[in-house]
């Protein structure tokens, strides 16, 4: 009785350190966006002087300087152009491989699944000179199909592996009777599976997206001005930091809009996706 008494408490303190450092881990993020934000309304006079909980002065010339100067706004158009090319690309290309890997069986089929994943957990910095010089031998520097490919060499060992769960998680059955119903196989690919996944497509498509919207390493090697992110332009001025703090927050802030509209529109695939299959 008293051992049974001692194992609950136990696991009821468990609980509540684990309730609480969720909390804590909120409330950081909470803090950090909120300073980032009053940061974007103050000019670095203020920023530079006493610890101020909100904007004495607001300004709104941070944000003005950005939407005017097209060195600042191109590069969320880059990124964006980046983001939806290396997503679309990695998505093509994963889907029928995870459905290769859950429906088939082959010589090396486990080796070569996990090799993709080991392959996932190198280091871009890794890659940076291979890349580079493979990139520059095909003229291809300072493209967003550059920066697109690189990304996807990590995105879509780890999109396989997120898919090949979902599809695992749909019964054989559905195609011997597709098959039954004369369904050929890319309308039942496009009719039938892809609905069946669609929150892992999601759950996909959420973390290619957020790779490639927040790396940076590559993005800055392989591009020079007409594809350069926003990311890696924030990477370049953090040099006179202290001259631009004020400009970098209100970029900040900006950066965090396309992913908040992102999550907004895939929300409920998201809510499913993570439930489900191998993010579950």
């Amino acid at each position: 009785m008293a051992a049974g008494i001692t194992v609950g408490l136990l696991i009821a303190s468990v609980k509540g350190f684990l309730v609480a450092g969720n909390f804590m881990h909120l409330f950081d993020e909470v803090k950090s966006i909120y300073w980032l934000l009053i940061m974007s309304f103050k000019t670095n006079a203020e920023i530079g002087g006493s610890l101020t909980l909100y904007p004495h002065q607001p300004t709104l010339d941070n944000y003005l300087v950005i939407f005017s100067d097209k060195s600042w706004y191109m590069g969320y158009v880059n990124a964006i152009i980046n983001v939806l090319i290396n997503v679309s690309l990695s998505l093509i290309v994963a889907i029928p491989a995870a459905y290769s890997f859950s429906r088939y069986s082959f010589f090396g089929d486990r080796g070569l699944f996990f090799g993709f994943l080991t392959f996932r957990m190198m280091a871009p910095a890794i890659l940076l000179i291979p890349m580079v010089q493979i990139f520059s031998s095909l003229e291809l520097i300072d493209t967003h199909i550059a920066v697109a490919l690189t990304h996807c060499f990590f995105n879509v060992p780890i999109a396989i592996w997120i898919l090949e769960g979902f599809i695992s998680s749909v019964p054989k059955e559905i195609d011997e009777m597709s098959k039954i119903d004369g369904y050929s196989f890319i309308k039942y690919f496009y009719k039938i599976l892809i609905p069946q996944i669609s929150p892992g497509i999601a759950v996909t498509a959420f973390f290619c997206f957020l790779f490639s919207w927040v790396e940076i390493l590559l993005s800055n090697a392989l591009t020079v001005v007409n594809a350069k992110p926003i990311g890696a332009i924030m990477s370049r001025v953090s040099s006179i930091f202290v001259a631009n703090i004020s400009i970098l927050s209100a970029a900040g802030i900006l950066t965090l809009i396309p992913g908040v509209i992102f999550v907004i529109f895939v929300r409920k695939h998201l809510a499913r996706g993570f439930s489900m299959g191998r993010v579950g």
